[in-house]
């Protein structure tokens, strides 16, 4: 199976610090709905692991996080994709779960859905916590600049070795092009 695991916002979708909150807010950021239908075009499962603390302090609700999804499975059909699973996790950073990143709870999720490790899949985010997450379960971390990338570049912290790209469709062009060439 090849499989690549997707952080949400900032990824997908435009992020925003004040929180994507309404399915106003929920917009694909330019050419990654696109990217997610090449993947799927070729083969890939894609998968999707996404803190949403915004439940746990009351800025939305689960309901509206379903509807986000769905639209997010609706602009997807028109290019072919599908995002087949959605670990997210609904809490805040005093809860203590195990799964809010950069724990490795959603990959776990991930991998257990899956019944397979995760050593060696990619896995694109646009912040340090994404891929402190991906790194705990020996999953290949990939850096966006989309999103909160830009910043995460500048802490520069946690970052040798993890490849950056613009955003998900540069991810993409470069996973497709490695596999043309084998």
């Amino acid at each position: 199976m090849k499989l690549i695991i997707l952080d949400r916002d900032g990824v997908i979708n435009q992020d925003s610090d004040a929180y994507v909150k309404t399915l106003d807010e929920f917009i694909p950021i330019p050419g990654s709905i696109e990217a997610i239908g090449r993947l799927c075009r070729d083969g890939w499962v894609v998968a999707v692991a996404t803190n949403q603390s915004g439940i746990a302090r009351g800025y939305y609700t689960e309901a509206t996080l379903r509807a986000m999804h769905t639209r997010l499975a609706q602009w997807l059909v028109v290019e072919e994709g599908e995002v087949d699973f959605i670990a997210f996790c609904p809490h805040g950073p005093q809860d203590a779960c195990d799964c809010r990143k950069p724990k490795p709870g959603l990959f776990h999720q991930i991998a257990s859905h899956y019944g397979v490790e995760l050593h060696g899949v990619p896995a694109v985010g646009d912040s340090l916590r994404d891929l402190q997450a991906a790194t705990c379960v020996g999953a290949a971390p990939i850096l966006v600049r989309t999103g909160k990338g830009e910043r995460t570049l500048e802490r520069g912290m946690g970052l040798e070795g993890v490849p950056v790209f613009a955003d998900l469709a540069a991810v993409v062009d470069h996973l497709l092009e490695e596999e043309s060439a084998c």
